[in-house]
């Protein structure tokens, strides 16, 4: 796992084993795009879904001239000096948007802190929107950096949010199709979404890494669906159905997409909201870009129809989907525990 010449002991739990990646699914999602074979890809993403909660999806339609624009612009903002990144900390945001550094984020706070720094974006809402007028946690005005030292920075990353929503609202028509639901069955509830690009950067580790400090702790995310873009270093691992953690590297012109708590609960449990996690033991620096949506704030998550038997009674309590996501958020941020 390691680069020629790179210095780190990993311990012993923390390898992944290499397998080749059709263990993870690779999907053609061409049909579903343009509709000629939604619902094919829709049965193709369902028993991915159901069967390892991950697949990677090619043929998705986003250019990879705007997907290296935004890798190149995450780049430029984590060079900026600290002093300049801290002046636009996340708790400096009343709605969660801007900048956080090493160990400020612990997606398991019971055994690591991450090593890793990010810079947290969502749907950029005017002062007159109706979830800012009513005070809704998390909706209001994106953080941005000086312009003047980045000028590419806001309509790239603006670009390629715009390009990350149209996809999750595709794939949200794909996993309805083979849920056996109408393509459209989700609209209503995601017109307004809650979505969060998250630009991330890894720095390398060395010495002997244990579970305390990993590029990203053990977790399932949160939201609904997460399509994350990964540059060519990898370090993604996932926790398989019989206990083992599995690389997934980097496939080019591929995303990654993973299922989330609020779309296993959708499903009743049916998709997987799978463990992963990071570990960057490649000597070199590493960023990717995890698009999280989520539904609007006043969804309701529950049992999809056709999920549970006639006989049974639904896994889980229905949930707003905004308070989900409020009170997960604070269990992961160390500021917002302060």
């Amino acid at each position: 796992m390691a680069a020629v010449g790179e210095s780190f002991t990993l311990a012993e739990e923390l390898r992944g084993r290499r397998v080749d990646f059709t263990e993870v699914p690779v999907v053609d999602i061409a049909g579903l795009i343009d509709g000629t074979a939604a619902d094919a890809v829709g049965a193709e993403i369902s028993a991915a879904s159901q069967r390892v909660g991950f697949f990677y999806v090619r043929s998705h339609g986003v250019g990879e001239a705007l997907r290296d624009a935004a890798f190149a612009q995450t780049r430029a903002l984590f060079d900026l000096p600290e002093a300049e990144k801290m002046r636009m900390h996340v708790r400096l945001s009343p709605v969660h948007r801007g900048y956080f550094p090493l160990y400020e984020e612990n997606t398991d706070p019971d055994d690591s802190a991450d090593r890793k720094e990010g810079f947290d974006l969502s749907v950029d809402l005017p002062p007159d929107h109706p979830g800012v007028r009513a005070g809704r946690p998390l909706h209001g005005a994106n953080v941005w950096p000086d312009p003047q030292r980045l000028p590419a920075f806001r309509p790239t990353i603006e670009a390629y949010k715009t390009a990350m929503q149209a996809l999750a609202t595709r794939l949200m028509g794909g996993f309805a199709l083979g849920l056996g639901l109408p393509y459209d069955w989700f609209a209503d509830k995601i017109d307004d979404p809650m979505a969060i690009l998250r630009l991330l950067h890894y720095p390398p580790q060395a010495g002997r890494i244990e579970k305390r400090e990993l590029g990203c702790g053990a977790h399932s995310d949160y939201g609904c669906l997460t399509i994350l873009a990964q540059d060519e270093v990898g370090g993604l691992q996932l926790l398989n159905a019989a206990g083992e953690w599995i690389d997934a590297p980097p496939i080019p012109g591929t995303f990654v997409v993973n299922i989330g708590e609020q779309l296993a609960r959708w499903t009743n449990d049916r998709f997987k909201a799978t463990i992963h996690r990071v570990i960057n033991t490649s000597g070199r620096e590493r960023y990717s870009l995890p698009y999280f949506f989520d539904p609007n704030y006043d969804a309701w998550v529950e049992a999809l129809p056709g999920t549970v038997a006639p006989d049974e009674a639904p896994r889980h309590a229905p949930v707003l989907a905004g308070e989900w996501l409020v009170k997960r958020l604070a269990e992961t941020f160390t500021y917002s525990r302060a």
